[in-house]
């Protein structure tokens, strides 16, 4: 198998490990981290998070109900989608749909690679929404060398599939220490201290943070185009509704004046 394989592999596999993970997650691992929910309405951080999200995830998973040319919404032109965004050779009016056949994707996996268009809005739990567990998810990989793949996620304890972001985050290890559990007498518990560098990646923390965030804001963004633009819609509607108030308010005062 070349590299390239493995690579599509690796990066279907840590897509998959997101979606099939979520369920567990709700109920183990760390505090979910807020998302900044204000990347959403953020052009910039949109545009970007669409070119990680052509260039890490789309490798193996569909976003079968989101078209390429629906990025002009985001700002860009179909030349700038077709140039950056389509590795293909589809066009730009096609859909998000990868080449990788169905079995060959659940021979290799052991599941078929989900659908991606609506993961942000569709994983959540007692901690927080989806966005927040997939920007928790994608920033708390560490090196373990007990798991066969040598990774493991706070987010997600015993994620079974690697970090494809390794390179741009470099790889960390967790410190956990021992101690007392406060609810059981001579119970020790593991509990997380932080993270250690073990090599650098190619963006410091601050910009691989960064990255992710706009990642998560394009996946929650992708589930919903039209949220932005609803949001827009919803002010104006309450500020007519406030004007419109005070007109009718001083319309029925003005009507019943000389009632008594």
């Amino acid at each position: 198998m070349n590299t390239k394989i493995r690579s599509l592999l690796a990066a279907g596999a840590a897509c998959l490990g997101l979606l099939s993970g979520t369920v567990h997650a709700s109920s183990e691992g760390v505090p979910w981290d807020k998302f900044p929910t204000e990347r959403v309405t953020d052009m910039a951080a949109l545009q970007h998070g669409a070119k990680l999200f052509t260039n890490y995830c789309l490798n193996c998973h569909n976003a079968a109900y989101m078209r390429y040319n629906r990025l002009r919404d985001i700002g860009l032109t179909e030349q700038q989608i077709k140039d950056n965004l389509v590795f293909t050779g589809v066009k730009v009016g096609d859909t998000m749909k990868v080449a990788l056949d169905a079995k060959d994707a659940k021979d290799w996996f052991g599941n078929t690679p989900p659908d991606l268009t609506l993961i942000a809005r569709s994983r959540s739990g007692e901690k927080g929404s989806g966005a927040d567990y997939i920007y928790t998810y994608l920033r708390t990989y560490y090196r373990d060398d007990t798991k066969a793949t040598g990774w493991n996620n706070l987010a997600f304890p015993n994620v079974a599939m690697p970090n494809v972001l390794w390179q741009l985050q470099g790889q960390q290890k967790a410190v956990f220490a021992e101690e007392k559990d406060p609810h059981e007498e001579g119970r020790t518990t593991h509990v997380f201290k932080g993270f250690e560098a073990i090599t650098p990646g190619t963006m410091t923390p601050a910009e691989y943070n960064n990255s992710v965030a706009d990642l998560v804001a394009y996946l929650q963004w992708m589930g919903e185009p039209a949220q932005n633009e609803r949001g827009r819609l919803g002010v104006g509607v309450l500020l007519f509704l406030a004007v419109f108030t005070v007109i009718a308010w001083r319309l029925n005062a003005a009507f019943w004046k000389d009632i008594k």
